[in-house]
């Protein structure tokens, strides 16, 4: 029995979705803890490209089961729309296959009219939302305002509940019916219906009975709402104690857990980024990186790799080894990068994450340089088989931050994968 935590170990975007891939073929479960449909894996099966953005990626073998726990808040129409989009890519959806939280919090109209909103009178401090409710949903659900995916099986509960929210604050009185939302969220509820059920319960079962499970979350590190870039970060937290609370386990039943990192640095929306590159190199990054977000579109900011953010990630999540991703994106540079300390405002060296968000913000990267490797790697799927330089790469990592590399993505594709990285 293995039951690990894939957390992102940045802003997101690290390439989880392929790493839960590779790894739910030898699972039996796969859990979605955090986060709702604002984030995006994109996964890669022969010719076949899936866009999944609720549904977690163990959703594509046909002997693992997956799981929306309690800690996702549950858009119903994107979650149905998803379904049928898998179903017309060949992957057909049943309840056996796929499993969601009775107590899942849901995303109604009203959380995406004032995420939108809200956003918009921001102004100049805008946070980079996607617009997709989310954060209304949690701020609901902490305020105790919120609809659960049981409470969609009552129109008389799910009217109670909505009422509660004062809709009327939102809207003008002409501009919507709470009778028409129930009707609408109710019919919801019961095409949710064959996939409810008490997930806590059924992840804890399948543990006590040996199955390996994937605990999978969405963002990342620097976009936990209490350990990232506050305020610029999401309403949950990506972290890997965020995967107890959101599936329901106890920690001690944890036995890795795994960060995925990317060899260079993206994130999307707002906030500010050390590392960023803009200029030539930041955009041919995100060209030969394909950075535009799955679920938005919206072009990713790059910049080198962080060990700052990377160490503070291994403290805060725990982390027992590292999947390294778009390894092959770097190919072409004759030099590469790193940062490995701060500069204050002050001048002072800053080997830890400052806290301070003004503080991090006004800090600049001090660098290590590498040399290149100046070939092409992406069909190599054995570590000896690297050129000198891209080991070089890969040892500085792992002795800057002595946490074994796994795994090392070359690829989109499941081939293109190097296994079992034990020493590097």
């Amino acid at each position: 029995m293995t039951v690990q935590v894939i957390v992102g170990s940045q802003w997101g975007d690290e390439g989880k979705g392929k790493i839960t891939d590779i790894l739910a073929e030898h699972s039996n479960y796969v859990v979605r803890y955090q986060g709702g449909n604002n984030a995006g894996h994109t996964v890669v099966v022969g010719e076949s490209v899936f866009k999944l953005h609720l549904i977690p990626s163990g959703i594509l073998y046909d002997s693992c089961c997956s799981i929306i726990a309690n800690g996702v808040v549950l858009d119903p129409a994107v979650f149905l729309e998803e379904i049928e989009t898998l179903r017309k890519q060949g992957i057909v959806v049943t309840p056996d296959k796929l499993k969601i939280s009775s107590i899942a919090n849901v995303i109604l109209p009203i959380h995406r009219d004032l995420d939108n909103k809200q956003e918009s009178l921001r102004h100049n401090e805008k946070i980079g939302t996607t617009g997709k409710g989310i954060g209304p949903a949690y701020t609901h659900k902490i305020s105790r305002l919120g609809v659960r995916v049981q409470d969609l099986m009552s129109k008389d509960v799910l009217m109670k509940k909505l009422i509660k929210q004062n809709w009327q604050d939102v809207y003008d009185a002409n501009d919507f019916n709470l009778n028409d939302v129930v009707d609408l969220y109710y019919s919801y509820g019961q095409q949710l219906k064959p996939y409810m059920t008490d997930t806590s319960l059924f992840i804890n079962n399948a543990i006590d009975a040996g199955k390996n499970v994937i605990l999978e979350g969405a963002q990342g590190t620097l976009l936990d709402v209490d350990h990232g870039t506050y305020p610029f970060v999401t309403s949950s937290n990506p972290v890997s104690g965020g995967a107890c609370i959101g599936a329901g386990i106890g920690p001690h039943k944890i036995k890795k857990v795994i960060g995925v990192t990317k060899a260079y640095l993206t994130r999307v929306g707002e906030g500010p980024f050390t590392t960023e590159l803009n200029d030539d190199f930041g955009e041919l990054l995100r060209e030969k990186g394909g950075e535009f977000g799955t679920t938005t579109g919206r072009p990713r900011r790059c910049g080198w790799l962080d060990l700052v953010i990377l160490k503070y990630a291994i403290r805060v999540n725990g982390l027992t080894e590292i999947c390294l991703t778009k390894l092959d994106v770097l190919d072409d540079f004759d030099e590469i990068k790193i940062c490995t300390h701060y500069k204050s405002k002050d001048g002072e060296i800053l080997d830890e994450y400052p806290l301070d968000l003004e503080v991090y913000s006004q800090c600049t990267p001090v660098y290590e340089t590498l040399k290149g490797w100046k070939s092409d790697i992406s069909q190599l799927t054995q570590y000896a088989d690297l050129p000198e330089n891209a080991k070089k790469y890969v040892d500085f990592i792992f002795n800057k931050t002595n946490v074994p590399i796994q795994m090392i993505s070359v690829g989109t594709r499941r081939r293109q994968t190097i296994h079992l990285i034990t020493k590097t």
